[in-house]
């Protein structure tokens, strides 16, 4: 079920997190199958905590895989917004490699408004662009992607009136403030060249966003993605109109 772009599959509530973990480990499977290894690139948030805890589970060729942070906010490594915490919580237990994103880079070296230096921030994006590169190629090919969908239609972190939605010469950027911190994020380019997307999207309101998102939107950010393979996992919550 779904438009021409997007698959969609509707999960039962109670099934929702391991459907969403078993729709990612089979995709990750045929990666690595296919190419003898997974480029895994995971958002944040709360809502693919159960996802992943049941991903962990999965019985895949872990040492084989790389994960790669979709978006993270401009926070020190201790603080409870940090994407990275909960998915290291999740998945550090296992044989992975990181890659995260430079965030730590750019918070080192402050300007004297307590912002990213410019030229330290550009170079820390650098490093961590030429390392995506060695990686997944140039331009990049990501394997598999998780993404989400905010209520305000937001993906990553590509916010509706941000420049970092029609960012398409980077394949990460620097974003404006949004829900109290700045964000480093992935860009279209690098989405819409994946080989596989899978959107986890729950909770009734995200269901004018789907809806929005299924139609082809491109008012709303998720819209504009246009990946190869697309699927959304979403309960029925998100899927209910009127």
């Amino acid at each position: 079920m779904g438009d021409d772009l997007h698959r969609l599959e509707i999960v039962a509530e109670a099934r929702w997190a391991q459907a969403g973990a078993d729709r990612l480990a089979q995709a990750m499977q045929r990666s690595l199958l296919a190419r003898n290894r997974c480029l895994l690139a995971l958002s944040g948030g709360s809502t693919p905590a159960p996802v992943l805890a049941a991903l962990a589970s999965h019985p895949l060729d872990w040492d084989r895989v790389t994960v790669l942070q979709v978006d993270e906010r401009l926070v020190p490594p201790d603080h409870p917004d940090r994407n990275l915490r909960g998915q290291q919580a999740a998945l550090g237990h296992l044989p992975v490699s990181w890659l995260p994103l430079p965030v730590d880079a750019l918070l080192a070296a402050p300007d004297p408004n307590g912002e990213p230096d410019p030229a330290v921030g550009a170079a820390a994006l650098r490093d961590w662009t030429h390392r995506l590169v060695e990686l997944a190629d140039d331009p990049p090919v990501l394997d598999v992607v998780h993404l989400g969908l905010g209520a305000d239609g937001h993906t990553a972190s590509l916010v509706a009136g941000d420049p970092a939605v029609m960012e398409l010469r980077r394949y990460v950027t620097l974003t404006r403030p949004y829900q109290g911190h700045r964000r480093l994020t992935l860009t279209r380019p690098v989405f819409d060249r994946a080989q596989c997307v899978i959107w986890l999207v729950r909770g009734a309101d995200k269901a004018e966003p789907l809806w929005r998102l299924l139609a082809g939107d491109l008012s709303i950010p998720a819209g504009v993605i246009r990946p190869r393979h697309s699927l959304i996992v979403a309960d029925p919550d998100a899927t209910r109109q009127g």
